[in-house]
């Protein structure tokens, strides 16, 4: 399933029914730490658990988990470009991507856009190195 660059955030949560309309909650920690904000307008995508290779039958019959935290949306080794934002209390370079992920960037400068490999990926920060200056 090909995935928009365009994704704000991804969670699991439940529709539940209110009266004469279904709701789907956002958590809290996708608008404090995220890029959405209350009263705006977004599109939303469902898809289906089964899509995640979890067997349909199992999740009627399993109790309902809660929902997990985010993950990071970049993995080690992959290539992105991206645009230097900021400059790190180190003098490393700072880009953001979906959810307002930060990924570190040593050598580069604010403004720069550049094409980055990515090295290394914790739960709030990635860190990539500079393959090609300018795109």
């Amino acid at each position: 399933m090909e995935i928009s660059e365009k994704l704000l955030c991804l969670f699991s949560t439940e529709v539940t029914a209110e009266e004469d309309r279904y709701v789907i909650e956002v958590p809290r920690q996708e608008v404090e730490t995220g890029d959405i904000d209350p009263g705006d307008v977004y599109r939303v995508a469902l898809i289906s658990r089964a899509a995640d290779g979890a067997d349909e039958d199992s999740t009627a019959t399993s109790p309902p988990s809660a929902p997990s935290e985010p993950q990071p949306p970049v993995d080690i080794g992959e290539t992105r470009y991206v645009e230097i934002e900021d400059i790190g209390k180190q003098g490393d370079g700072i880009a953001r991507v979906e959810r307002g992920y930060v990924i570190i960037v040593p050598g580069a400068e604010v403004g720069e856009r550049v094409k980055i490999e990515v090295t290394e990926v914790k739960s709030n920060f990635a860190v990539g190195e500079i393959i090609e200056e300018t795109f």
